[in-house]
């Protein structure tokens, strides 16, 4: 295997969590690759404003974040490639216990591997979801609002993406019917504040879509009651859905520890259940999924590879 497929660190994932890992370890001096998917895109890119990122308090779009993250990176000697991961490895570099990352692009070798692959959003289940998807459903406001102007559109979801993305809906819809199972919301308080002294937000509460109308196009949903069991119809052009995440872990599902959910198990220095492999960000069981939180996530796992490698290597302080 030539050189320019031999790294130190492999991370696997371009978002906020990848790429601060990224900047750790290239400070380090560690030979870093980043793998930045085509199948699978960093939710921060997707959003329109964050305003919780500690030292931008007027807010900063998704994508202008990650692109300064990314900059950050490559500065410090940063390299990147884009494929699809389709497995890890065991395997041996100069007698180094070792890892092989199989990519449909090539295979790299790796003294240690940092796995910040975060997680999509999860589906409804519901009949007519996949025929219409791209035709009036939608995972994303960022990119499809623009196609809902004025018109009436159902947003699915309780929490704080589902809210920030019925507000950033409502620059372009007419009508927005916020579709959630329980009796409150689950946002952060500003967020409902906001939503609430909304004109063009509406609140469907303690009910679930069981069904997606439409041939060819959404044309409305079917939603029930879960206090009263009774179901309704609402018409509607388009439904937004956000009512959680899907870990983007099968490609390392029978290697290292996951949770029933299949998100990885890692320990507070975002090492899992195999030596040399860590994880960081959205993809690792824990109870807050925020930038902050997965930057954090990002740098300790860049520090726990250095130590890794710098202790294989025979060159760690001590």
């Amino acid at each position: 295997m030539t050189d320019d497929k031999v790294y130190d660190v492999i991370i696997i994932g371009g978002g906020p969590a990848g790429l601060t890992a990224a900047i750790y370890t290239s400070r380090a001096r560690l030979k870093t690759l980043v793998v930045e998917s085509y199948l699978e895109v960093s939710q921060v890119s997707l959003t329109d404003r964050i305003e919780n990122y500690p030292g931008f308090p007027d807010g900063v779009t998704g994508a202008n974040l990650l692109e300064k993250m990314k900059k950050h990176a490559e500065k410090f000697g940063t390299q990147f490639t884009v494929g699809n991961t389709n497995g890890i490895n065991e395997s041996k570099l100069d007698n180094y216990p070792a890892w092989e990352v199989v990519l449909d692009s090539g295979t790299y070798k790796s003294l240690s591997v940092i796995i910040a692959t975060g997680a999509k959003a999860s589906k409804l289940g519901v009949p007519r979801e996949k025929e219409l998807t791209g035709k009036g459903v939608s995972y994303c406001g960022v990119c499809d609002a623009p196609f809902f102007k004025e018109k009436d559109v159902v947003v699915v979801g309780g929490g704080d993406t589902a809210v920030e993305e019925a507000l950033y809906i409502s620059k372009f819809a007419k009508n927005i019917k916020l579709v959630h199972r329980r009796d409150r919301l689950r946002a952060t308080k500003i967020l409902q504040e906001r939503a609430f002294a909304n004109d063009k937000i509406d609140f469907v509460w303690d009910s679930v879509v069981t069904e997606i109308l439409g041939d060819g196009k959404v044309t409305g949903v079917k939603v029930k009651n879960l206090k009263t069991a009774k179901e309704d119809e609402i018409q509607c052009d388009g439904i937004f859905i956000y009512i959680g995440l899907v870990p983007n872990t099968n490609f390392v599902e029978r290697l290292v520890d996951m949770d029933d959910r299949k998100y990885i198990i890692a320990d507070s220095s975002m090492k899992t259940s195999k030596p040399g492999i860590f994880a960081c960000g959205d993809c690792i069981k824990k109870d807050l999924r925020q930038i902050v939180t997965a930057t954090g996530d990002g740098a300790n796992a860049g520090y726990s590879a250095q130590l890794y490698v710098e202790k294989l290597k025979g060159t760690a302080y001590e």
